[in-house]
């Protein structure tokens, strides 16, 4: 069976590994002219995990990963630590995979490097899907430069401004949250010893937040901050000013601070998401990753659920390709609901965790603070702990 793959980031990779698997010839249709993965540090799960062992990529991955201790919540304004989340021991345990931060090149890397070792996979760098056509029996994708692919189906993995979702779905741009990001990565060296934690550490301010973890073996700090301003207008990568930055956050504590003010090379981002949509498919054509359910940065797991889609449609896309439109139809209903959830809950967690200020906050505070540890992983199981929908064997 041929397939064709709009886009080339982690979603897209990860699915032409699912279905070169199951025989499938694949063409991964890049709109970029190389292929790589742009962006600082990103948080896996135990369900990525699961999902990268079942592609074949979980012990590179593993290789390039810091494994975190916990995570921190810190209440900003008096520097105290709310509640924290070991991820050692009894959650390793309860969930049968580690918690790890990675650099994006870390993760993206071991997927590019399976995809060109595989016989089935051919990456087609420059072409940027713009529409598509079907008949009854194939598909046809048309790029930028005017070159036309044909194959049994279309997978469209090309973003929060999917061209496929475009024309499939048709809900205009997305929904600017109004919340604006800086982020910048520091070698770790600079970092004063009694602040190299092994943890995310998130500070949470009146409408504001500062989160930080190691990446690059430890070699590297991530920092992303990012301010509840009302940005009216979507921004990707564009350079900010130290000063402006260290300035949007006048009322951080000492130790964060400290850390915020090693920031260089601040790169800024107005964060994006769609509201949830029931429907991803299209006949031989079906979206997957950010083109069907882009979300807020705060569940830390828009790149788990993109690896989730990949396994859960490399399962139900085998045979000769007579039977694609309810075997598509079949991984819309079987992912819809939980990446539906997920996207709401990522949206809930900007506005009624991280950003509440005055009796607000002392709220929030109060409520984390009565948690124990177990009680922690049982909030999270559904998404941590999560098997139903990916199961199988390991490849």
């Amino acid at each position: 069976m041929r397939t064709l793959v709009a886009g080339g980031g982690i979603g897209g990779l990860a699915t032409a590994i699912a279905l070169a698997a199951q025989g499938h010839r694949v063409t991964v249709l890049e709109r970029h002219d190389t292929f790589a993965e742009f962006g600082a540090g990103i948080q896996l799960g135990p369900n990525a995990f699961h999902a990268l062992d079942r592609l074949g990529a979980g012990e590179a991955v593993r290789d390039r990963a810091v494994f975190i201790d916990e995570l921190r919540f810190m209440d900003a304004t008096t520097g105290r630590q709310v509640v924290r989340m070991p991820l050692t021991g009894a959650y390793r345990e309860r969930f049968a995979n580690p918690y790890a931060v990675v650099h994006r090149g870390d993760l993206y890397q071991p997927l590019l490097d399976a995809c060109r070792a595989a016989d089935g996979i051919e990456l087609a760098p420059g072409q940027s899907v713009v529409r598509y056509d079907q008949t009854e029996d194939e598909v046809t994708a048309y790029t930028a430069l005017g070159d036309r692919f044909t194959a049994e189906a279309l997978i469209g993995a090309d973003g929060i401004r999917s061209a496929v979702r475009r024309q499939l779905v048709g809900d205009g741009e997305p929904r600017v949250s109004g919340h604006t990001i800086y982020r910048s990565v520091i070698p770790m060296e600079r970092v004063p010893e009694e602040l190299r934690w092994n943890s995310v550490t998130l500070w949470a301010g009146p409408k504001w937040h500062f989160v930080h973890y190691p990446i690059g073996g430890g070699e590297f700090l991530n920092l992303a901050a990012t301010r509840d301003d009302g940005a009216l207008e979507a921004v990707a990568g564009l350079p900010a000013e130290r000063d402006h930055v260290i300035g949007e956050f006048p009322d951080i504590g000492d130790a964060a601070r400290r850390l915020l003010e090693l920031g260089e090379e601040w790169k800024t981002w107005v964060l994006c998401d769609r509201d949830p949509v029931d429907g991803w498919t299209d006949g031989r054509v079906a979206l997957l990753g950010d083109a069907a359910h882009p979300m807020l940065q705060y569940a830390a797991q828009g790149a788990c659920m993109a690896l989730e889609d990949a396994v859960v449609i490399g399962d139900l896309l085998v045979g000769d390709g007579a039977d694609v439109v309810p075997r598509l139809e079949k991984y819309n209903a079987q992912r819809r609901d939980r990446t539906a959830r997920t996207q709401l809950i990522a949206r809930e967690m900007g506005s009624q965790l991280y950003h509440p200020a005055g009796a607000a906050a002392a709220a929030r505070n109060d409520m984390l603070s009565s948690l124990t540890a177990e009680d922690l992983y049982d909030k999270v199981s559904w998404l941590h702990g999560a098997r139903e929908s990916i199961e199988g064997e390991v490849r």
